[in-house]
């Protein structure tokens, strides 16, 4: 995965990848299989020291609106994810979530950050970080998964849906499907990318550091 590789290492200058027998591996949207495989650059090489925002299990609170569930639902109607559809959509959505791409615990964050400039959609109420283009639809279980990382989504690589564990509910190495792109109330992907950034810096980086913390006082991811 070059584009992680680029997440977890600062390169000062081009790379590439050799296999133990001194075989280039090309870079394309297959992974590598599984050995030992030697970084080659002519510059300096350095770990990325950035932390990443730690996803916070929490209630819920003034800032999550009703306005941006009914927007997600009415704009998406399955789990964009798998592509099961909301049974009963419009009556019961037992099952499916609107889930925040970017977390509601650092709200602050987004605000600090200027975050709302990637937004042309804006809420009907909540702030910015409640416009449509902030959410998705997602079936419960896999809301739990993206909310802990072990699932993301890579804008730059064709929307590649990427399992940092071994067989996700099979849907590892799919794609966000043509409709869900084509609608242009669909998430930007300056929050995609930068949900994808924080899932390697937890996963690749972050051996044996929490990726959860419990919180009920900011508000719900």
């Amino acid at each position: 995965m070059s584009a992680a590789n680029q997440i977890i290492f600062i390169f000062e200058r081009d790379y590439f990848l050799q296999d133990e027998g001194g075989t280039t591996v090309q870079r394309d949207d297959h992974p590598p299989q599984p050995g030992n495989y030697y970084i080659l650059t002519n510059g300096s090489i350095d770990v990325n020291n950035e932390p990443w925002l730690v996803r916070t299990i929490s209630l819920q609170s003034g800032t999550r609106v009703a306005a941006f569930r009914v927007a997600v639902r009415e704009r998406d109607q399955r789990c964009v994810i798998t592509g099961e559809s909301a049974v009963n959509a419009r009556g019961s959505w037992a099952g499916f979530e609107a889930a925040h791409i970017f977390s509601l615990a650092y709200e602050g964050h987004w605000n600090q950050h200027n975050c709302d400039v990637w937004i042309t959609i804006p809420s009907a109420r909540g702030g910015s970080i409640n416009s449509v283009q902030n959410g998705m639809l997602l079936r419960a279980d896999i809301h739990a998964l993206f909310d802990g990382y072990d699932v993301s989504i890579n804008p730059d690589d064709n929307y590649k849906i990427i399992c940092f564990n071994t067989g996700r509910k099979g849907i590892a190495e799919r794609h966000l499907d043509q409709q869900f792109l084509d609608d242009p109330r669909r998430p930007v992907d300056q929050l995609l990318r930068c949900h994808f950034r924080q899932a390697v810096l937890a996963n690749m980086r972050g051996a044996g550091e929490p990726v959860f913390e419990c919180d009920f006082r900011l508000g719900q991811t």
